[in-house]
């Protein structure tokens, strides 16, 4: 048994998906391939822009895979990092953006 919900493993389980619902699993994976075509933006940049949101979201399943995904088309761990840091960056600015809705009200309420 895993020693926290997090296993590896269950990686390689995603396309059971479908398993559970045929129908609603293939529109996903079907949508999802089609995504990460290439496209106006290439495969790489597309895997680059994925491994940022994956960190944003906290998904260490889509961590894991865009790592592996990064290093097959090339991406180097400067350019990795980078790309997380621009999701860092973003994820925390959204955070504090929202300090002035509490200003706000802040405002409003001490008057």
């Amino acid at each position: 048994m895993a020693k926290n919900y997090y296993n590896p493993s269950d990686l390689r389980k995603f396309s059971k998906i479908k398993d559970w619902n045929e129908d609603l699993g293939d529109k996903f994976f079907t949508y999802y391939e089609k995504v990460f075509e290439e496209g106006a933006l290439s495969a790489r940049e597309k895997s680059l822009i994925a491994l940022a949101v994956s960190h944003v979201v906290k998904c260490p399943y889509c961590i894991d895979a865009y790592t592996q995904d990064g290093l097959k088309r090339g991406i180097t761990k400067e350019e990795m990092m980078e790309a997380v840091h621009a999701g860092a960056a973003i994820e925390s600015g959204a955070t504090l953006v929202h300090g002035v809705q509490m200003m706000n009200k802040y405002d409003k309420l001490s008057m």
